[in-house]
């Protein structure tokens, strides 16, 4: 059974989304403040449901501890506030989806579906892609530049994928989003970016050109 950590001040909406999350079959530990999911970090979870706004702790510093001791474990930010602002930051950090809020409970069930599904490893592994000085481990969801591990988040390893499969081919925004994010992703096109020029920092010899007034191109040998 999966493990769903869920921080939430908010009474009436952790309550409410425990029971939906529930019976998808996942365990649920709920949190109502920052300080208590910090100290919950050295036992991670399959996956954090996060709200960015909490008391003693807020979700910007809370992710940051997470990340830095778990950088593979997805993260759900939530936010009532300034959703493109919130979902940028949060993204910079190691964000691997962003809801603003409000929304249905049934739309958190789909995305914590999806990103459950995309860190689990497939039942037959796929070789390793050799991308100039990296290695791409399909099966581990991990990158290697020699004998160093390069720590990427879901979307940043799911997008080096889509380069992967799309080797020498232009794709646009739109169709990297519906590919790595879904159909029913809503939001800024510039999370493509975003997280192409964060894989670009992270493994500076990958070969992404923009492609003007369309979208990008990688190349591989």
């Amino acid at each position: 059974m999966k493990h769903i950590y869920l921080v939430e001040d908010e009474a009436h909406l952790r309550n409410l989304l425990i029971p939906y999350l529930e019976k998808e079959g996942y365990k649920v530990t709920a949190f109502a403040d920052g300080l208590s999911a910090q100290a919950a970090i050295g036992t991670p979870p399959d996956l954090w449901v996060l709200d960015i706004m909490l008391p003693g702790m807020d979700g910007y510093s809370l992710i940051k501890e997470i990340k830095q001791a778990q950088p593979k474990v997805p993260v759900i930010f939530m936010s009532a506030r300034s959703a493109e602002l919130d979902r940028v930051v949060g993204l910079e950090m190691g964000s691997d989806d962003y809801l603003p809020k409000p929304f249905l409970p049934r739309e958190l069930v789909l995305r914590v579906n999806r990103l459950i599904k995309m860190t689990q490893p497939e039942d037959t592994p796929q070789p390793p892609a050799l991308i100039g000085p990296y290695t791409l481990r399909y099966d581990k969801r991990v990158v290697f530049h020699g004998d160093e591990e390069i720590s990427l988040t879901v979307k940043e390893f799911d997008t080096l994928c889509y380069l992967v499969e799309n080797r020498n081919v232009a794709f646009s925004r739109s169709q990297a989003i519906d590919a790595i994010w879904g159909l029913d992703y809503f939001g800024s096109e510039r999370v493509v970016d975003d997280t192409l020029r964060r894989l670009r920092k992270k493994m500076p010899d990958l070969q992404i050109e923009a492609v003007y007034g369309f979208g990008y191109r990688f190349t591989m040998e």
